[in-house]
C-alpha cells in the first residue's frame, strides 16, 4: 500500500507535531507527501496550511508570527487563521481578498496538533487516561522512521516477535510460543481491541521503570487499534501499576513515518522516574525500529496479492487489512501499490523537508514543564492512590 496514492487516508486524523514546538513560530511538516506549515494564532489555536506562498512559492515555514498572523520571511505577504492574505506590504493599495493559501482541519488534543487533510470520516481516539486524574501524563519520543505505519502497528499486536526482537529487555527467548489473544471489532469497521495476558522478564532497566524487583512479571495487556495508525497499549502489573502507552505512526510519505508516542501511569514521580521510564520504552523501541526499517514499506493490503506467508499469530494484523480493504473498497477505492524503485532515497526525500523531532531531553522538558500536562491537582491524586498501594 503507497499511503500518498490511497484517497482515503486523507479523511483522518493525524497528531502531527507538539503544540509546544510552535510556541516560538511556525513549523513545517510533511503529511501523506503534502508539506504543510503549522503554527498557532493570536488565540493559541493551531492552523495548517500549504507551506508555499501564493507569490513565489517560498515555504511559509521559513516566515514568522506577526500580530497573531503568519507573515512570509520572502516579501511580508501576511495570512491569517484562515489562509486569507490580509496584508501585501510593498502595495498598501492593493486589495489581498482574493489571495489565499489553502487550509486543513486542525485540532489540539492529548498536547499534539492533529490535523486531517479531508473531511474525516471518524472523530480522535479517545484517551481515558488522559482525564484521569490518577495518571500523569509522559512525553517519550517524536522521531522520523523508515517504515509504513501499518508495519509499526502490525507490529504493536504482534505476540510472536518478543522472544525475539526483545530478547534483551522483556522477552523470553526460550519461551517463543505467543500468548493466545481475544479479539474485538469495532462495530464501525474501524478498528478492534486485543486481550491478552504475556509472562515477560525483569532486567535491570525495567525494575526501575516499573520499581519492581523480581526478575520476572505479567503483563495483562489490552490493545486498541484505530484505523489507520494510532495505537493504545494498557498493561496492568500484579502490583496495581497500569503503564499505558499511545502511540501513532503518522504518514510522512510511502516509506516513512512519524513516530509519536505518550505514556501515562497511576503511580508518581516519586515511585519512577519519568527519565528512567522513557530509558526503557526506548530501549524496547530501538530494538523494534531496528527490524522495522529493515522491511518493505509497501505493506500489501489485499491478502490476495499474497506476497507474504502468515502464521496464526499474525490475526492482529490481518484483520488490519482486512478492514483498510473493506473501508477502501467500501469508497470505490482499491489498494495501490507497486512502488519498484529500487535506489535509496536521500533522507531529504524520506523525511520531507527540515522534519522535526524531539529529544529525550525536550520530551523530558515537556513532561514535566507543564507543556499541557498533569495538573498538581493529578499529582495529589496520584499520590493518594501510591499510598493506598503501600
Amino acid at each position: 500500500m503507497l499511503v500518498t496514492k490511497q484517497p482515503l487516508l486523507r479523511k483522518f486524523w493525524y497528531p502531527v507535531i507538539p503544540e509546544v514546538m510552535l510556541k516560538d513560530g511556525p513549523r513545517p511538516f510533511t503529511l501523506l507527501g503534502t508539506d504543510m506549515v503549522l503554527w498557532l494564532d493570536g488565540a493559541g489555536k493551531a492552523v495548517a496550511m500549504d507551506d508555499r506562498c501564493p507569490h513565489r512559492h517560498a515555504r511559509l515555514s521559513k516566515g514568522w508570527i506577526a500580530e497573531g498572523q503568519l507573515q512570509c520571511g520572502y516579501h511580508g505577504w501576511t495570512f491569517n487563521g484562515e489562509g486569507q492574505c490580509t496584508r501585501i506590504p510593498q502595495k498598501d493599495d492593493d486589495d489581498p481578498a482574493g489571495v489565499f493559501v489553502p487550509r486543513y482541519r486542525t485540532a489540539q488534543r492529548y498536547g499534539y496538533v492533529w490535523v486531517a487533510p479531508e473531511e474525516p470520516i471518524t472523530g480522535l481516539p479517545e484517551i481515558e487516561e488522559d482525564t484521569d486524574k490518577s495518571f500523569r501524563r509522559i512525553y517519550e519520543f517524536y522521531e522520523p522512521w523508515k517504515c509504513s505505519g501499518l508495519r509499526l502497528m502490525e507490529n504493536s499486536f504482534d505476540n510472536a516477535h518478543f522472544s525475539f526482537v526483545h530478547r534483551n529487555t522483556f522477552g523470553k527467548f526460550d519461551a517463543p510460543i505467543p500468548s493466545k489473544m481475544n479479539l474485538h471489532l469495532f462495530e464501525n469497521g474501524l478498528g478492534f481491541t486485543m486481550d491478552t495476558v504475556v509472562p515477560v522478564k525483569n532486567v535491570p532497566l525495567s525494575m526501575k521503570a516499573l520499581n519492581m524487583a523480581t526478575a520476572e512479571t505479567v503483563r495483562n495487556n489490552t490493545g486498541t487499534w484505530w484505523m489507520p495508525f494510532f495505537r493504545k497499549l494498557r498493561m496492568r502489573y500484579p502490583t496495581g501499576l497500569v503503564h499505558t502507552i499511545i502511540t501513532a505512526a503518522t504518514p510522512i510519505s510511502d516509506h516513512s513515518s512519524q513516530i509519536i508516542q505518550i505514556a501515562y501511569r497511576n503511580d508518581t514521580e516519586a515511585e519512577a522516574k519519568a527519565a528512567d521510564i522513557i530509558a526503557f520504552d526506548r530501549a524496547v523501541v530501538t530494538e523494534d525500529r531496528d527490524v522495522l526499517e529493515s522491511t518493505t514499506f509497501d505493506t500489501p493490503v489485499d491478502l490476495r496479492r499474497r506476497e507474504e506467508m502468515h502464521m496464526a499469530s499474525d490475526q492482529p494484523g490481518l484483520l488490519m487489512r482486512k478492514q483498510l480493504l473493506a473501508q477502501f473498497q467500501a469508497h470505490g477505492q482499491e489498494e495501490v501499490h507497486g512502488w519498484l524503485e529500487k535506489q535509496t532515497h536521500v533522507a531529504a526525500e524520506q523525511f520531507g523537508a527540515n522534519h522535526p523531532f524531539a529529544t529525550e531531553a525536550m520530551c523530558l522538558e515537556m513532561t514535566y514543564g507543564g507543556a499541557q500536562g498533569a495538573s498538581s491537582a493529578h499529582q495529589t491524586a496520584r499520590d493518594a492512590a501510591a499510598e493506598s498501594r503501600h
